[in-house]
């Protein structure tokens, strides 16, 4: 078999592609893939697979995890490609054989609903998303009384993250609150008690939330003959974005390969930067030693996307880390240009630095959306907004609103999912309240009454209708009688869904013309899923962005700047990037200092944010910010240092300057700071 597909990759990512592959049988052992920022990380684990596939594996029998359904599409595609190169017409049935490509969450809730009987649930399970599950929990709360506290008891956001990162570092609730939310430590024994009335609830409801998936699968694990079934049925593991997946997610893959034969991962431990949910880099780094005999580690350092002025850069900047995978990035892509470190006075000036620069970039030649400001979190871009607004420049700001946070679309899927399982208490919840004259509490009576019969649907028709409902009770019992299984079929049913829904839309929203744009749009979506439960079960665990200006797309540009957190642009790249607020107290983030896991993620972030830049790169450092009313002297100036991550001795990477360039003074014209200094010296004289 030629191997002419695999000329184009260099040295070590063929080493990575063909690691363990004498034939599709030999699974090989476990191997580390570290792939830099920029090497071509995707490229080569498409690579892998294809060639397990060209070399006789079953594509049946390999099991592929990304973090979106979108890259797992993406490698499907990637694949398929190289196969059709080497394989013809052949190609297609392997490609389409490729089932088990999805994320950790996708892929457990497929792998519960084929096991549910063993494991003791209903596989007609719904999914609740994290807002659902606050909800759930906030319903809990209430009913034991926590929300009539004399002291203010933890909101329901924040009883979910204690519980999910619980669930998720696999932690003792005592640890977490200790190292996560100290402020809650004096509520443990209530919060075990929640927590506990949270899961009976879950159970009694027959809904999973998103950490669930991840928990039964790992329970599912520990039975050693489901653990062989489902280690077994797969020759070949590979899992992309290592460094991101948590303690609960490592115990999975570990217990499906214990010996590590046919295991691959793939990541980078420097762009770590996922600790908010719960993931750790330890799980990277201790991987190799988790084997015996060690697994292979192949360093992949050639960068495809940077000049080698900013990979100098970046490089001293991750040097000073205390503990990772040494590599060093290089390219073949020279510049004469070095990375700029601006020096501005506030954050005004530095809103008008960035757009100068924008708007020069753009007369020679460079697209705005080939263009990206990047920040540590999302109010850091506040005054850039205005002056973009001010200037009337296009932008779109990422990590804003998603598609299933808007209150129509989760209408709209609350009407499937309750269909779905009507003892899915959030969903009834969140649809009875849509009809005029039904409250919560007239919502909670009926939804009590139908909890505990076998038939809920069929004792919903049969209860009176709510008084001031009226009509609308009567259409909305009939429209859950038309979505029962195997009624209207999929995907008519979200039309019969849609058209009960649009009259409350128009009741209840203003914008009801801009919202029917999204449910439409909903609706496409929904036709390219073979059925009601495959759709509600990955549109949840994986949304699409919101198609209408909610998402702050301008739909009448056709090119406008990027705006994102860090944590957001991972994974992308721009021609120019800058970088806002590169001050102690905003990177490294003023949170995240407490410990030094902490300080070593947020160098993490800045290493990630300066590897997104293919030809230019701004560092911008403002001297002072304004701050209202924070502090018991009211609104102030808070002066600020450059970033501890760019120490004097990083300096000579960067070009350094400071903006606006000062205009030389003319003869006898006294400096007006220096003016201000001297009259301010002399007021004090006067009282001493």
């Amino acid at each position: 078999m030629s191997a002419a597909y695999l000329e184009k990759l260099n040295e070590r990512q063929r080493s990575a592609v063909e690691h363990g592959v004498a034939s599709g049988v030999d699974s090989g052992g476990p191997l580390l893939i570290i792939a830099g920022a920029g090497s071509g990380k995707t490229n080569t684990l498409a690579h892998r697979v294809a060639h397990l596939i060209v070399n006789g594996a079953d594509p049946r029998r390999i099991l592929l995890m990304t973090f979106s359904r979108r890259a797992a599409a993406e490698m499907g595609r990637r694949v398929e490609r190289i196969c059709s190169q080497v394989l013809g017409a052949k190609a297609g049935s392997f490609s389409d054989a490729l089932a088990w490509a999805g994320t950790f969450h996708g892929i457990g809730a497929r792998l519960l609903r084929e096991h549910a009987t063993e494991i003791g649930i209903d596989p007609s399970f719904t999914i609740h998303d994290r807002e659902d599950s606050a909800d759930l929990m906030n319903i809990v709360r209430h009913e034991l009384g926590f929300s009539k506290t004399e002291s203010r008891f933890p909101t329901k956001a924040t009883c979910l993250a204690t519980y999910s990162r619980a669930v998720n570092a696999e932690q003792p609730l005592d640890e977490v609150l200790r190292d996560s939310f100290p402020w809650c430590s004096a509520w443990e024994k209530q919060l075990r008690e929640l927590f506990g009335a949270y899961v009976d609830a879950k159970q009694a409801q027959n809904v999973l939330d998103y950490d669930d998936l991840l928990l039964y699968w790992a329970q599912m694990m520990g039975d050693a003959v489901l653990a062989e079934e489902a280690g077994g049925r797969f020759d070949h593991v590979l899992v992309d974005e290592y460094q991101d997946t948590n303690r609960l997610q490592a115990s999975i893959l570990l217990a499906m390969k214990p010996e590590g034969r046919g295991l691959t991962v793939v990541g980078d431990d420097a762009q770590s930067i996922y600790s908010f949910r719960a993931a750790t880099v330890r799980n990277i780094l201790d991987f190799p030693a988790t084997f015996t005999p060690a697994a292979e580690v192949i360093t992949l350092d050639r960068n495809y996307r940077s000049t080698q002025p900013i990979l100098a850069a970046a490089n001293g900047v991750i040097e000073l880390a205390r503990e990772r995978f040494t590599k060093n990035l290089w390219t073949e892509r020279e510049s004469a240009e070095r990375p700029r470190l601006v020096t501005v006075r506030d954050e005004s000036v530095q809103a008008n630095y960035v757009v100068e620069q924008v708007l020069q970039n753009r007369e020679g030649g460079m697209l705005l959306k080939q263009q990206a400001v990047l920040f540590r979190t999302s109010h850091h871009s506040g005054s850039l907004e205005v002056e973009l607004t001010r200037r009337n420049i296009p932008f779109v700001k990422f990590g804003g609103l998603k598609f299933l946070d808007s209150a129509h679309v989760k209408d709209m899927l609350a009407a499937l999912r309750f269909a779905q399982n009507p003892r899915d208490r959030v969903a009834g919840f969140r649809l009875m309240q849509l009809l005029p004259g039904v409250g919560p509490q007239t919502a909670g009576r009926i939804l009590d009454a139908i909890a505990a019969d076998p038939e809920p649907l069929t004792t919903l028709s049969e209860i009176p209708a709510p008084p001031r409902s009226g009509n609308d009770w009567t259409s909305f019992v009939d429209m859950l009688e038309a979505l029962r299984p195997g009624r209207a079929g999929w995907p008519s049913e979200i039309g019969t869904a849609r058209n009960w829904y649009e009259p409350h839309l128009e009741r209840i929203h203003e914008d009801a013309e801009m919202r029917k744009a999204d449910l439409l749009q909903l609706e496409q979506i929904a036709t390219g899923y073979p059925s009601r439960e495959r759709f509600l079960t990955e549109l949840t665990l994986d949304p699409p962005d919101a198609t209408s200006d909610q998402a702050g797309v301008p739909l009448l540009d056709e090119d406008y700047l990027i705006l994102s957190t860090i944590h957001s642009a991972k994974g992308q790249e721009w021609k120019s990037v800058f970088v806002l607020n590169c001050v102690d107290g905003c990177i490294p983030s003023d949170l995240g200092v407490g410990s030094t896991a902490e300080i070593e993620e947020e160098r993490r972030l800045l290493y990630v944010a300066m590897t997104r830049a293919r030809d230019s790169l701004h560092l911008i450092t403002p001297q002072r910010f304004f701050t209202h009313g924070q502090n018991a002297q009211g609104d102030r100036h808070v002066y600020a240092s450059r970033s501890r991550f760019l120490p004097a001795t990083l300096l000579q990477f960067f070009e350094c300057s400071a903006w606006p360039v000062a205009a030389p003074a003319a003869a006898g014209q006294r400096d007006a700071q220096q003016m201000r200094v001297d009259v301010r010296a002399r007021m004090r004289g006067m009282w001493r």
